[in-house]
């Protein structure tokens, strides 16, 4: 991402929040509007949890306006498929956890409001790609998985019965379900976890397919189609291992982002691909403490403290599960293995989860009308920039006629690169 030419910065905030959450950034950058934290394809008039306060406020994302224009598209998560981000590509609801209806209160179901995998399968029944976790969603309460069939955790969650994959599969009876390994040609919806996919550094990598093994599967599949395709892309375990104080896990999978944005880059052209790769939002996350070049950044500070003498590490936290005090002192970080994949950075704040951040976060562009994403802008602005290069949504006044020449071909290719730090973006 560091070789894209153009470079902007974006306001990230919620309607209701100065610090966002991952539901309304991403209904920011995919659908056009600013949205309230943990609301998803709706507007800033719908207010988290109320289901009433859902209808005639929906909102629709560009993968749909690729969609209605002929492009095909898709979804690749390491998250759920229903989780914040993709949810938002497809989804209108008030909540960001109604990930299936057992998640859902019961007034929210009696006033009519739909979770999130039934939204998946019903709302837009000709997503070409869809590819992460989340299958436990799909499938009726206690329904035995596939892969874990001991675990309980990982059983169906559905209170009102339905099999959700059996469901989609009538609606595309020539395409596949795959709930295991990724295959050579894929198939069009392929669900590897109950949950979340593993980590990066704890995946196996003979049953579990790689961020950027998934993106070239999606692209040999989606650029098929002559008009064209929209891909959103989500390394969505970043924040997870933020949100845990897990800087090692975090940045990894920044790693294989960064290595899916390459593949990409290797399977489409500058000429008729506009490539986005941006942030919903950032973490309180540092790197500091005057360290030499060539140390590791999961190495100790050169100096100790000037305060309590002890060593501190370059990678710190403002505030998260890594504060911890012995006998009543700040832990020594020099009695601990803080190389470990699982090591909890210190914070100066304890909480069990570490909070997101709210400054500005980078957007890197490449491809046609990219320089449009330059200087500071609203978050929102994202889409309406890449439906205008694409010549998708409702603003076509610029747009050469269909048979005319110099229309995007392959179409935009969106990476979002799922609450990644702008300290290290810089």
């Amino acid at each position: 991402m560091d070789k894209f030419p153009f470079v902007a910065l974006s306001k990230t905030y919620n309607t209701n929040a100065q610090v966002p959450d991952s539901a309304g950034t991403a209904t920011a950058y995919l659908c056009g509007v600013k949205a309230n934290e943990g609301t998803v394809g709706v507007s800033a008039a719908t207010e988290r949890s109320r289901c009433n306060t859902t209808q005639g406020n929906e909102v629709t994302s560009i993968l749909r306006w690729a969609k209605d224009a002929g492009k095909s598209v898709g979804i690749v998560t390491t998250t759920r498929v229903n989780h914040a981000t993709p949810s938002a590509a497809y989804a209108h609801s008030a909540d960001r956890d109604w990930y299936s209806d057992n998640e859902m209160p019961p007034e929210a179901l009696s006033q009519g409001c739909k979770d999130i995998a039934y939204q998946l399968v019903h709302n837009i029944r000709d997503i070409d790609v869809i590819m992460g976790g989340g299958r436990k969603y799909m499938y009726p309460k206690n329904k035995t998985d596939v892969e874990y069939e001991i675990d309980e955790k990982a059983r169906g969650t559905r209170l009102d019965g339905l099999d959700l994959v059996n469901i989609w599969k009538s609606f595309k009876p020539r395409h596949k379900v795959f709930l295991g390994v990724l295959l050579a040609g894929s198939q069009p919806l392929s669900l590897f976890e109950p949950g979340d996919m593993e980590y990066e550094l704890n995946r196996n990598n003979v049953t579990d397919p790689s961020l950027s093994e998934m993106v070239v599967v999606a692209i040999q599949i989606l650029r098929k189609n002559p008009k064209g395709f929209f891909l959103l892309v989500e390394g969505g375990r970043i924040d997870h291992g933020h949100h845990e104080g897990k800087a090692k896990q975090a940045l990894h999978e920044a790693v294989e982002m960064d290595r899916a944005i390459g593949q990409a880059g290797s399977m489409t052209s500058l000429e008729d691909t506009l490539t986005v790769v941006t942030a919903d939002h950032s973490h309180v996350f540092t790197f500091g403490g005057y360290t030499p070049r060539g140390n590791s950044i999961f190495g100790l500070a050169p100096m100790l403290s000037d305060t309590d003498k002890k060593p501190f590490t370059a990678i710190l936290y403002g505030n998260g599960p890594g504060y911890k005090v012995v006998g009543g002192e700040r832990e020594n970080v020099s009695m601990v293995d803080y190389a470990h994949n699982n090591y909890q950075a210190q914070s100066a704040v304890p909480l069990r989860h570490e909070t997101h951040g709210g400054e500005d976060v980078a957007v890197f562009s490449k491809g046609p009308m990219a320089h449009l994403l330059h200087g500071v802008h609203e978050q929102n602005y994202i889409p309406h920039v890449m439906a205008y290069a694409a010549c998708i949504g409702a603003n076509l006044d610029h747009c050469a006629p269909a048979s005319s020449a110099g229309s995007l071909a392959a179409g935009p290719l969106l990476l979002p690169l799922a609450l990644f730090p702008l300290s290290i973006l810089f």
